[in-house]
């Protein structure tokens, strides 16, 4: 296999960093040469950097929502950003780009169609955000995560390759995921708010765990976040003083592993970001889904509602989530198998276990 030069762009979010890095990861395996665009400021650098790739930097940020004298400073400081992308594009002649929306992204793109240079785009949510629709129709390539998403974009040379996920949610099994976290073989409820937590889903959460673990001997993995996990343990102190001793449950702020973590249960309890969906899907999980209702564009309503047109999820509103409404959710599922079972099945047909080797092979043809 010849050895080919690609720049990989994406940052942010979770959703455009992990999907560009994952892709890096397969070509830098195959002995490509690889070359990270992203904000230095920003979570990619800190994620690339203990990689060990190159990174070259563009100092780009969201573009404002209202048109007034930052939305001016932005449009000049993009144009800045696309002529010092073209310059990379210029100097280190790669073969191929890839990006994964977002603004991050953005100078990259539109350097890479000024100077005529192959370009493919993947983006994760059910509706791509402004820079893949933006840019899509000149991309020799578009991949997208969920088939609904095509309906957004005018570009006939797409596929629905799902989001680049890790290769353990195919190969790891319940049983070794739960010895792994030393849980026992049962029945297990994950409550995860993202890396950073959801105050809103803890809580509604703290004040169920001492009945779902005693009346239904529900195991229960929470993630609480870094920032608010002190908060939930001095709730679970006031209302739940014997929680320390009850082996049902796992809490910490953090998990590094969250392919174990999800491996290892039933249901989810969680925000609707496109990777935490592709990751409940590729492990088969029943969820509740609460969408983060500040998110950009909405996606993660959107994204949460066609799981629910799917089958495959519950939904509760951020505003409507309180203590009742989340147990009712959950008790719905842990009294009811069969609504359990086919939540579970139809979360699983929905998961694409290949998205990161058939990224690299479209992204082959443009590099051809």
């Amino acid at each position: 296999m010849s050895k080919n030069t690609y720049f990989i762009t994406g940052g942010g979010t979770g959703g455009h960093i992990y999907p560009a890095v994952a892709v890096a990861d397969e070509l830098v395996k195959e002995g490509q040469e690889i070359y990270y665009i992203g904000n230095p400021s920003n979570l990619e650098y800190d994620i690339v950097s203990a990689k060990g790739y190159k990174f070259l930097p563009v100092y780009v940020h969201g573009m404002p929502r209202s048109f007034n004298f930052n939305f001016i400073k932005w449009g000049f400081r993009l144009v800045f950003e696309v002529v010092r992308a073209g310059f990379y594009i210029l100097k280190y002649k790669p073969d191929g780009i890839f990006g994964t929306g977002g603004y991050v992204s953005a100078p990259v793109m539109i350097a890479a169609r000024f100077l005529e240079k192959p370009y493919m785009m993947h983006d994760c949510d059910v509706q791509p955000g402004l820079v893949t629709r933006k840019l899509a129709p000149y991309a020799k390539v578009v991949s997208l995560a969920f088939e609904k998403a095509h309906e957004f974009i005018n570009n006939k040379n797409y596929y629905i390759n799902g989001n680049p996920i890790r290769p353990q949610f195919k190969s790891l099994s319940k049983e070794q995921a739960r010895k792994t976290l030393e849980l026992e073989n049962k029945l297990t409820l994950c409550v995860m708010g993202g890396s950073q937590g959801a105050r809103t889903i803890n809580d509604a959460f703290v004040g169920l765990i001492e009945n779902l673990s005693k009346k239904y001997n529900l195991q229960i993995i929470f993630q609480t976040g870094k920032k608010n996990f002190e908060r939930v343990i001095e709730q679970l102190m006031r209302i739940y003083p014997g929680y320390e001793s009850d082996k049902n449950l796992l809490i910490k702020p953090y998990f590094e592993d969250m392919v174990t973590v999800l491996k290892a249960s039933d249901i989810a309890v969680s925000r609707a970001g496109s990777l935490s969906l592709s990751e409940i899907q590729a492990a088969g999980l029943a969820s509740i889904l609460i969408p983060y209702p500040h998110a950009a564009a909405d996606h993660q309503r959107k994204n949460a509602k066609f799981m629910v047109e799917m089958d495959a999820s519950l939904y509760l509103e951020d505003s409507e989530t309180d203590e009742n409404r989340l147990g009712e959710k959950i008790t719905a599922l842990l009294d009811n198998p069969e609504k359990l079972l086919e939540l579970q099945t139809n979360a699983l047909k929905l998961a694409k276990y290949d998205g990161v080797q058939k990224i690299v092979e479209q992204l082959r043809t443009i590099s051809a």
